[in-house]
């Protein structure tokens, strides 16, 4: 599909069109807490309302643009990243993750942090963590109660900080670490309400809002203070872990090596975006498996033979079905005229993964957990994006995928889960991703 300047889907100059994209006109407070709260039934509608292009006024953005027709959010993604700041519509995360992120800068910024941060999840590397997963999983899965409910996801969130923790520091040992996997669960677990919260500084003196900005201030402590112990390391050039490798890293020309702000930043990203995402999307599939004996039982059996394939079909279906993140964000740089659209500048565009991961015209029987889709060709191209798409989709997606084949095929060996709850558990927003509302609970029965 085209997307050049002239292109009847994207036209970057030349603009035709001069209407702007419809939308409730309900105030920004009430738009705020219906896409905070209750998104995942309120964007279904909208679309039946307006169409495949919606504008919402949500804080603090603003003014945001919902995109559920795959020719218009193709578009976006092959789109020039100077006019489709990902970094810019990121910015709902950057007090948390700071300035320099990866996922909050754009252009050469952004692209300096990738290739920066890009070894850590290559092909060989990650050949490298499978024996570090396997440990840890099969470790996890020997410590579940036998018989009687509990949360996967909080369990799962356990499992997926400890592998990132090695990947980031390469040991997972000692008081500051075990404070910090302490805090990390403190940091994640927060809700729409708490959101505002990140971008309102008085909000932050009262309240929660008060006490989880003092969690932040500590988890930086805790990550300067494990910064300035690596920077005195005499055997940086031997360590393999993302810490080490960036202060290591060569640098091109006269740039400077890499500040600790600059440093936190990347690795707080990496430990909180590294391991809630992966740990729900595993939540969601066992949350599915348990309910379904039939798709139950063919996975355990590709678990036993070692077919990872099905195992990834298994995990992606998942996603499908509960897409962890709902949308992606691009914030434009100009006008850009989308179909017969004209969208101003400083509106930020979402692609809506939920939307389009739910239409029957892209997923036949879209409310059925079915594997067998992502065996053979699998759906179309651009049909399934969980990890975003583009120039900026996710360099950690292949490491995603990777752990939670390992660790389903983990619990499926040594469990059989079922639950004590047949009806499935509707989604939760938390952070900026979508939860069983029930902590996905499960019954592990092991296996004779």
């Amino acid at each position: 599909m085209a997307t050049d300047l002239t292109s009847p889907v994207l036209r970057l100059d030349d603009l035709t069109a001069t209407r702007e994209p419809p939308g409730p006109r309900l105030p920004v407070a009430v738009q705020t807490a219906l896409f905070g709260m209750f998104r995942q039934y309120w964007l279904p509608w909208l679309r039946r309302r307006y169409g495949s292009i919606v504008r919402l006024r949500i804080y603090p953005e603003r003014s945001v643009v919902v995109l559920s027709d795959l020719d218009h959010i193709r578009a976006v993604f092959a789109g020039p990243a100077s006019v489709f700041h990902a970094g810019e519509g990121n910015a709902i995360l950057k007090p948390a993750m700071g300035e320099h992120s990866v996922l909050l800068t754009d252009e050469d910024v952004h692209l300096r942090a990738r290739k920066l941060l890009m070894p850590a999840f290559n092909g060989a590397s990650l050949r490298g963590y499978r024996d570090m997963i396997t440990e840890l999983a099969e470790a996890e899965v020997r410590r579940w109660p036998a018989n009687r409910p509990f949360s996967s996801h909080t369990r799962m969130q356990a499992l997926t900080l400890e592998v990132i923790l090695r990947v980031v520091f390469g040991v997972a040992e000692g008081p500051r670490l075990d404070e910090l996997r302490h805090l990390l669960r403190r940091v994640v677990d927060v809700g729409p309400i708490e959101l505002i919260g990140w971008h309102n500084p008085r909000l932050q003196r009262v309240g929660p809002w008060r006490a989880y900005a003092s969690t932040q201030r500590r988890v930086d402590q805790l990550l300067y203070a494990e910064i300035a112990d690596r920077r005195r390391a005499t055997d940086l050039d031997r360590r393999r872990d993302v810490l080490s490798r960036l202060l290591t890293v060569s640098t091109e020309g006269d740039e400077p090596p890499l500040t600790d702000a600059e440093l936190r930043d990347q690795l707080i990203t990496l430990l909180l975006a590294g391991h809630e995402t992966t740990a729900t999307a595993l939540a969601w599939t066992l949350h599915e498996l348990a309910r379904d004996p039939v798709e139950h039982a063919k996975a355990t059996r590709a678990a036993d033979e070692g077919d990872e394939k099905y195992l990834e079909a298994v995990v992606k279906e998942a996603m499908r079905l509960h897409p962890v993140v709902s949308e992606v964000a691009r914030r434009l740089t100009r006008d850009v005229q989308i179909g017969d659209v004209r969208i101003p500048a400083g509106h930020t565009v979402m692609p809506s993964i939920t939307l389009v991961h739910s239409d029957p015209e892209h997923h036949p029987e879209p409310r059925r957990f079915r594997p067998e889709r992502f065996l053979g060709g699998g759906p179309a191209s651009g049909t399934w994006f969980p990890f975003g798409g583009g120039v900026r989709r996710c360099l950690g997606a292949g490491f995603s995928l990777l752990e939670a084949v390992v660790m389903l095929r983990a619990v499926l060996t040594r469990h059989h889960v079922t639950t004590d709850r047949p009806r499935p558990e509707p989604p939760k927003p938390r952070n900026v991703t979508m939860i069983p509302a029930r902590g996905a609970r499960i019954i592990a029965m092991p296996r004779g």
